[in-house]
């Protein structure tokens, strides 16, 4: 790649590029440039790239974009059962407090 535009470094020149990169002199602009290896990245090397299992960035993002909505879909779901519930339990309490005609007792009479 970089040996079409300049020629491989010798001596103490060598030793510019870390981390096993190769290192190439670049006469018109009087300058070193190195060829990193896998995993690696900088202007000599010297950052280390984390390995991805993913080729496609675009597809984590959509993988945890979903998660996200189901986790608040999943929320959204409990909030109602919740007061669903709530509703429910106070129709069943004001409906205990309101007594009941007792049409089966006779009246005495006076």
């Amino acid at each position: 790649m970089m040996a079409d535009h300049g020629v491989p470094c010798n001596g103490q020149e060598a030793t510019y590029c870390m981390n096993g990169g190769t290192c190439y002199k670049i006469h018109a602009m009087n300058t070193l440039s190195c060829v990193c290896n896998d995993n690696y990245k900088g202007s000599r090397c010297e950052q280390f790239q984390l390995f991805s299992s993913s080729t496609n960035t675009g597809q984590a993002g959509l993988i945890a974009a979903l998660v996200i909505v189901a986790l608040l879909i999943l929320v959204a779901i409990a909030v109602v059962i919740y007061y669903i519930r709530k509703m429910l339990k106070a129709k069943q309490q004001s409906q205990q407090n309101i007594p009941q005609p007792q049409y089966w007792r006779v009246q005495q009479r006076v």
